[in-house]
């Protein structure tokens, strides 16, 4: 059996952990320079405030609700989602950390005489522990696991933030219930041919007649999705149902910038970025994109979306490979651009491959000192937190995020931690 474990709006939670002040109040956490909502608590939801508006436009629905807005305080919330982490450890050795507000808990070997009261206990002693509300999803599969989660999250009220799906009965009732668009590792140019077919539930996906189109539209990765819905666990240690095919790290400027030195600073970094997640997903990219992108009510000229690519001669997750790559397609784009101003820069890496696919050119191949030199500098970057360690392009950061409205490091910085009087 498996365990999906969700902290419930995860963002906000954190940020009630040290002020309780706001617990049961509508309180939201904003994304980069205080631009979208991208966590809202259910008093916040009740409200109809919705995901990703940007908060200008609703600022005043915000004020008129007594809405509690935060900035984004990432420091914080990787350090709790550690906590989390560790406290899942203390019931099985197998834990797998899905994202910051998820894991996997793999049950084989572990005797458990009753899944629910088990799973009650998870969730009890992490309230207990930390403040953190999560919900708890138990199944033969890591798929099923991610839909009993989506039920117990759904009828809180009946199950207690804890469903467990131990019949073939209860897995066939909740295959009938769960949206074809909510079942894990499922896309959504997938979902669209899918309903073009009819199919709308998890249920109508696992019939014995979609075998063959599942197979020749979506492959292996399809076959595997069918074999844990219908109970059979067929994803491993470490996989998940759709790899991604590109990884994007785009940012908006507090300001337009022009400056050649400003825009290197952040195309570096986002190059940097985009590195860490490849190796992050043990992946490599042969190609290299960077986006520029202008404000069009300020210029005359009706272009105002930039962008140039570079294909390496190997693949590669080097930051220092990534990014000398970015910086070089930046200087060929301000060549063309003049004097344009620019609200908005991105790194987008692509045509991936697995890391253990890499083949080596003999002619023209990675300095092997970078494998090396990448993972000293993520095991830094982890153990001192903040990317500490950086790139010579990135040495002097001439650019910070708009955090208004932050709350102070609790856990992270000496000079935050919380004072206690005693009396």
């Amino acid at each position: 059996m498996y365990a999906l474990i969700d902290c419930n709006n995860f963002y906000v939670s954190c940020e009630r952990v040290f002020q309780p002040q706001w617990q049961g109040k509508p309180v939201v956490v904003l994304s980069n320079n205080d631009g979208c909502i991208i966590s809202r608590s259910e008093e916040a939801k009740a409200l109809g405030i919705g995901m990703a508006v940007p908060e200008f436009k609703i600022r005043e629905q915000l004020k008129a609700g007594n809405v509690k807005v935060f900035s984004s305080n990432y420091s914080l919330y990787g350090d709790l989602s550690q906590r989390v982490m560790g406290i899942m450890r203390l019931y099985t050795p197998n834990v797998e950390e899905y994202s910051i507000d998820e894991a996997f808990l793999d049950f084989n070997g572990v005797t458990i005489p009753d899944y629910n009261a088990y799973g009650l206990e998870i969730k009890q002693r992490t309230w207990k522990w930390l403040s953190m509300p999560i919900c708890v999803g138990i199944a033969p599969t890591k798929t099923l696991a991610k839909a009993a989660n989506r039920i117990a999250k759904k009828f809180q009220d009946k199950t207690q933030g804890v469903y467990v799906m131990d019949t073939d009965e209860k897995r066939i009732k909740a295959l009938k219930w769960l949206k074809i668009e909510d079942v894990w590792g499922i896309g959504y140019r997938t979902v669209k041919k899918l309903k073009a077919r009819n199919i709308v539930t998890a249920y109508d996906f696992i019939q014995p007649h979609m075998e063959q189109w599942i197979k020749n539209e979506m492959g292996v990765i399809g076959m595997r999705i069918k074999c844990e819905l219908e109970g059979s666990p067929a994803i491993g240690d470490g996989q998940v149902p759709e790899k991604k095919k590109s990884i994007a790290t785009t940012r908006s400027f507090p300001k337009q910038l022009t400056s050649y030195d400003l825009l290197r600073e952040r195309v570096s970094t986002f190059a940097t970025v985009s590195a860490e997640k490849l190796r992050k997903q043990k992946s490599c990219c042969y190609t290299v994109i960077v986006m520029l992108v202008a404000d069009k009510h300020s210029i005359n000229n009706p272009k105002y979306y930039y962008s140039k690519a570079i294909t390496l001669p190997f693949a590669t997750n080097s930051a220092i490979t990534i990014s000398n790559a970015a910086v070089q397609l930046l200087k060929e784009l301000l060549a063309d651009t003049d004097t344009i101003k620019f609200k908005k820069a991105g790194v987008i890496v692509t045509e991936l491959i697995p890391e253990d696919a890499k083949q080596f050119n003999l002619f023209n191949d990675e300095n092997p000192k970078h494998i090396a030199l990448m993972k000293a500098m993520d095991k830094m970057n982890e153990k001192l937190g903040g990317r500490k360690i950086r790139l010579a392009a990135q040495a002097k950061k001439t650019w910070d995020m708009n955090q208004n409205m932050l709350s102070p490091r609790y856990t992270t910085d000496i000079n935050d931690i919380l004072v206690v009087q005693c009396q």
